[in-house]
């Protein structure tokens, strides 16, 4: 084993050369096929294209669009030019997007037409008027001085900006020594990405990640799933989250393996996808899995090609993975991190038994050193003792873009890079994630795990999923409260869910308050937001008249 000092345009690149005919790129939905050479070669002529319109090493460029075709164009193109691409969450509005415009000092961003109830070209609109008089080329945004270009990821022509098919020929008419020279002076450590954190606490920070980080991360991810170029992956997790581009794209990247997008999630098309395209892996939240899992059509499709995949991106319920492996032909594996660490941390191994792969998230990654430290006094927690989670090494990202002060808030002075989560480490080397500093439950000085509450009530007829929260209590200073989506046809009354806990787990554990929802509220990337149930909580104690503070 060994870290890697390949950029994401050297590794591109290698499998141009290695295997220039195979799959790169599938999308089953209409017929399109990359080459890895076809593919390598668009980067390119698109890398040369932006480079015309002022774009350069360094520079910032936003890529805000679902998983279309050519995100990942323009992402290989960004880290050939020694670019850094900032990610764009598909769901920012007009006030979270002026803000990563100003924030990431951004020089051109990239965008499609928008989203279901999302325009993006009236909201970009709406914050730069003078789009509408501009020449290409030449805009002067009074609000965003930095920003000189927008680009349309697509044929269509809009006022003031470049479009995809407009890169490409200037790119594929004008002379690539400067790229060249460029390209050649690019260095693995540089940073290639700002992702800005999803927001599930807070504000968002940009955090900056090195073609270091990513690949590499990528690479071990494989690894421990035994990832071959033969491989397939089925990807309708969200490009511009770590999920989407590093535990996917840079796995597939450094393995030569085959990626088969799905440009926004649906579970049907998750599962024609893999059934057409006879997938050997696929990736998915919790949430992703059960839509798969629970869709009237799930049997009339082959899964037998799947032999492994990721779930992550939440705390995963134990039945959950039994159904997956059971239904889907998967040995799942756990991926535990965060953006901030690339985003793995640790990993579940395809080898390991289906115990440890149902109740761990597995062992360190490979040169990553993961340490679970007493949140109080600092010290290495022994074995079986909760702290915190926290690691050094590769992973760790370079910082929040212009924000040291938060930079130093979670990586301490010896290296560790502080998560904010809780969790054990077992005497086989395998982690436990227990819950979340911030979402521990603190009832009259009882500490309580909300995943382990989670994981019982999953596990009682009829309830889909469940997810626990703490709630203000005048008694006890906070009480237990959880939301549960029930099964279609299933009638779930509170007093069903306190009859199920009563005598079987400790009484200070029960929740007091049972609300019943259709569905969560999520981050773009499928996490579930959890400061969002606890603001509901509130509104619907309040709705009962229940007082609360």
């Amino acid at each position: 084993m060994e870290l890697f000092d390949k950029t994401i345009g050297d590794w591109l690149e290698f499998w141009a050369t290695k295997n220039p005919n195979r799959d790169f790129m599938v999308y089953p939905d209409r017929q399109l096929r990359f080459s890895w050479s076809e593919f390598n070669q668009r980067v390119d002529f698109l890398a040369n294209g932006l480079l015309s319109i002022g774009v350069s090493k360094d520079s910032h460029v936003g890529i805000w669009a679902q998983n279309v075709p050519d995100w990942l164009t323009y992402f290989f193109a960004c880290a050939k030019l020694g670019a850094v691409a900032i990610t764009v969450n598909t769901n920012y509005k007009v006030h979270e997007l002026a803000f990563i415009i100003e924030n990431s000092d951004m020089h051109t961003l990239c965008l499609t037409d928008g989203v279901e109830g999302n325009d993006y070209i009236q909201i970009v609109n709406s914050l730069i008027p003078e789009l509408k008089t501009s020449q290409r080329g030449n805009l002067s945004a009074s609000r965003f001085p930095l920003l000189q270009n927008i680009v349309f990821i697509g044929q269509e022509k809009h006022r003031g900006m470049y479009n995809t098919s407009e890169l490409l020929l200037l790119g594929g008419n004008r002379s690539n020594m400067e790229f060249v020279s460029i390209k050649n002076s690019l260095n693995c450590y540089d940073v290639v990405n700002i992702q800005y954190t999803s927001g599930t606490t807070g504000f968002p920070k940009g955090v900056m990640l090195s073609h270091h980080n990513i690949a590499n991360n990528g690479y071990f991810t494989g690894v421990h799933m035994n990832f071959t170029s033969d491989d397939k992956l089925c990807i309708c997790v969200p490009l511009f989250h770590c999920f989407g581009v590093v535990l996917a794209v840079m796995n597939c990247l450094t393995h030569g393996s085959t990626m088969v997008m799905v440009e926004k999630f649906d579970p049907l098309m998750t599962l024609a996808s893999i059934h057409k395209e006879r997938c050997t892996a696929v990736y998915g939240v919790p949430t992703m899995f059960i839509s798969e899992l629970s869709h009237p059509m799930f049997e009339l499709f082959d899964m037998s090609s799947l032999r492994t995949g990721i779930m992550a991106g939440a705390l995963c319920p134990i039945e959950l993975m039994r159904q997956v492996s059971d239904k889907m032909n998967m040995t799942i594996t756990s991926v535990y991190g965060l953006t901030e660490t690339s985003p793995g941390m640790t990993q579940t191994r395809i080898s390991d038994s289906f115990e440890t792969r149902c109740t761990t998230v597995g062992s360190n990654y490979e040169f990553v050193e993961v340490a679970v430290i007493d949140p109080v006094t600092g010290e290495v927690c022994s074995d079986g003792v909760q702290g915190e989670m926290c690691c050094r090494g590769y992973n760790v990202m370079n910082g929040y873009y212009k924000n040291p002060e938060a930079t130093a808030q979670v990586i301490d002075k010896n290296g560790f890079l502080h998560s904010g989560d809780l969790g054990v480490k077992d005497p086989d080397g395998n982690y436990r994630i227990t819950g979340r500093i911030k979402d521990m439950i603190i009832r009259g000085g009882e500490n309580i795990s909300s995943r382990e509450i989670e994981d019982f009530i999953y596990h009682m007829p009829g309830v889909k999923d469940a997810q626990v929260v703490a709630i203000a209590s005048p008694k006890y200073g906070e009480d237990v409260g959880v939301f549960i989506i029930p099964h279609e046809g299933a009638e779930l009354v509170e007093e069903d869910v306190k009859e199920f806990c009563k005598d079987k787990i400790a009484r200070y554990k029960i929740p007091r308050y049972v609300f019943f929802v259709n569905e969560y509220p999520l981050t773009g990337s499928g996490k579930i937001q959890k400061f969002k149930l606890r603001e509901m909580a509130l509104e619907l104690c309040k709705e009962r008249g229940i007082s609360i503070i």
